[in-house]
């Protein structure tokens, strides 16, 4: 059987989350961001066209639009609209896959025995627009990887199906960096010997690929003939991570204590990133020897970076380990999860330190989790 998979995206979803709740910032150049040395987060398409994009430098992108609003953006609110959506969604779709905080898979073969399928997407399109007042794009096709393309030729706020037999048409004369495999170095690549369309890579053969980009080039050749078999994956919200560590014997050494926390926050944290989560609540459980447990919480701005989630769980420390006994046990828990693409302190890191982390977890996924650390935590990780 054909299948139906849909791809939905919504449009500058940070941007339309504030332009909800104060419509002066309607029509004009808007920047979610940090501060003179952060990154842009997002932007309007009113910012973009001055050359403006997400993950840029703050300096760089008041340069190319100063006239630009800045916003520092409420990862709350952004949470609980996206948290909306999906119950919508999840109330209507037989499949439904979360991919992030704002794009969404749906499965719907088999649906146009009863229903036209695209009408049907139609019909929730315009119920999630008039409910949450949130724009978005989509498209229908046979796979995740045409419908994913699809989106994106159809935004801003638009929608279009793309039937089997007009994949090859739809995807041929589009240029590779729209295909979702294809990050900047493979585009260099490619580009240098001559392939720039979906088209021209689609004819090249398999096994030359294979010799330019390694592994990926078999599924990078599929993909641009438009075939992708990986299926939508029911969405199911994680709750939390945690990790524990039980001491070998009972101690009172406050500093190592201090040490296993910072390291249990990295892994965690690089957890984090690897799975594209961001935390909202920090929680520090302790065991004394008499076997009495506490555990201490707070709330932090959703976030997955190491330097923020570390500071929070040695503060809860202070304060939750007040009897100055033996400890047993010393444990560490990150909840109210919510999906999104990689992101460190959304609105205050600098590109500097988020170029960090991204080295550090490039050589952690190289060659291990504990293959690089703060020093001070090292101890944990080994």
């Amino acid at each position: 059987m054909e299948r139906s998979i849909v791809h939905m995206d919504l449009d500058t979803f940070f941007v339309s989350c504030e332009r909800l709740v104060n419509s002066e910032l309607n029509g004009i150049p808007l920047i979610i961001g940090g501060g003179d040395r952060g990154v842009v987060s997002s932007c309007s398409y009113e910012a973009r066209k001055f050359g403006v994009r997400s993950a840029m430098p703050m300096r760089m992108a008041l340069r190319l639009c100063p006239q630009a609003k800045v916003v520092k953006g409420d990862m709350e609110l952004y949470s609980k609209m996206s948290h909306t959506v999906t119950e919508i969604i999840e109330e209507k779709a037989p499949v439904m896959e979360k991919s992030s905080i704002d794009e969404f898979y749906l499965d719907l073969t088999g649906m146009d025995k009863f229903f036209g399928a695209y009408k049907w997407t139609n019909e929730l399109g315009a119920k999630i627009k008039k409910e949450t007042g949130l724009p978005i794009s989509y498209a229908l096709s046979i796979n995740k990887t045409v419908s994913k393309i699809g989106t994106g030729e159809s935004k801003p706020n638009g929608h279009q199906e793309i039937p089997s037999i007009g994949v090859h048409s739809f995807l041929n004369p589009l240029p590779i960096k729209k295909m979702p495999m294809v990050g900047d170095a493979t585009f260099r690549l490619l580009s240098r010997v001559g392939i720039r369309t979906i088209g021209t890579l689609s004819e090249v053969p398999v096994e030359v690929l294979q010799q330019m980009i390694g592994k990926n080039g078999t599924d990078l050749w599929r993909k641009a003939n438009g075939i992708d078999e990986s299926q939508v994956v029911p969405y199911a919200e994680r709750k939390s991570i945690s990790k524990e560590r039980t001491f070998s014997s009972d101690t009172t050494d406050i500093k190592e204590v201090k040490k296993l926390i910072v390291g249990m926050v990295e892994q965690l944290a690089h957890q984090l990133r690897q799975e594209k989560w961001l935390a909202a609540t920090v929680v520090v459980k302790i065991r004394y020897a008499n076997f009495d447990t506490e555990t201490k919480q707070c709330r932090v701005a959703y976030t997955s970076a190491d330097h923020t989630l570390s500071k929070v769980a040695l503060d809860l420390f202070e304060k939750i380990y007040s009897r100055r006994m033996r400890l047993r046990l010393v444990g560490l828990r990150f909840t109210d999860l919510v999906h999104g693409s990689y992101q460190m302190n959304l609105f205050e890191d600098t590109a500097e330190l988020m170029s960090l982390y991204q080295a550090m977890d490039n050589i952690k996924n190289r060659f291990g989790s504990d293959a690089v650390g703060r020093a001070v935590g090292f101890d944990f990780l080994h």
